[in-house]
């Protein structure tokens, strides 16, 4: 069964160009979209595992630059 999680993402005011363009090199990433509010960006990534997940959340995702902070949440079924 695959493992999915929904990721919303602050950025730094002005990247959302450069940060777009480095989140769509992740191919785990299956959906993008930057929204209007609290936050820029909604992700929908997709892993085999959790704890591959858990590994493109903390290895290939928040470590971009320009991204603030992100709030992660796994879903269940």
């Amino acid at each position: 069964m695959v493992s999915i999680a929904y990721i919303l993402i602050n950025m730094d005011i002005g990247k959302g160009s450069v940060l777009t363009e480095a989140l769509k090199e992740i191919p785990e990433i299956k959906e993008l979209y930057n929204v209007y509010g609290i936050y820029d960006y909604v992700v929908r990534v997709e892993a085999e595992t959790i704890d591959q997940l858990k590994y493109i959340i903390a290895k290939k995702i928040r470590p971009l630059n320009h991204i603030k902070s992100t709030l992660t949440m796994i879903a269940i079924e």
